[in-house]
């Protein structure tokens, strides 16, 4: 089964513009986030990206931005991590808790 987190909170953006087709993103992607279609990358799958920044890092075009350990999949590693509820910047300040 496939890690899901939640859906639409990834900070993950794709500018297809500059895609290159090299390819990078799919062989560096722990989650299978990315495939090529064509000549281009496509997003196949944005909620199972875990926001490592593999992609962007790797990308030689810069056609992949993401925000690395941020957001609630970041709050969701590291709670289980630490043993502590997770929390993150989503939740406004109201409860400190993920959405």
């Amino acid at each position: 089964m496939k890690n899901k987190y939640l859906k639409n909170v990834s900070t993950l953006k794709y500018m297809p513009d500059k895609c290159v087709g090299c390819g990078m993103c799919v062989n560096v992607c722990p989650h299978r986030v990315f495939d090529i279609k064509g000549s281009k990358a496509e997003i196949i799958d944005k909620d199972s990206c875990m926001e490592c920044g593999a992609c962007a890092k790797n990308c030689p075009a810069g056609a992949i931005e993401v925000k690395t350990g941020v957001g609630c999949a970041y709050a969701i590693i590291m709670g289980k991590l630490m043993g502590t509820e997770p929390t993150c910047d989503c939740s406004n300040g109201k409860s400190g808790k993920c959405c």
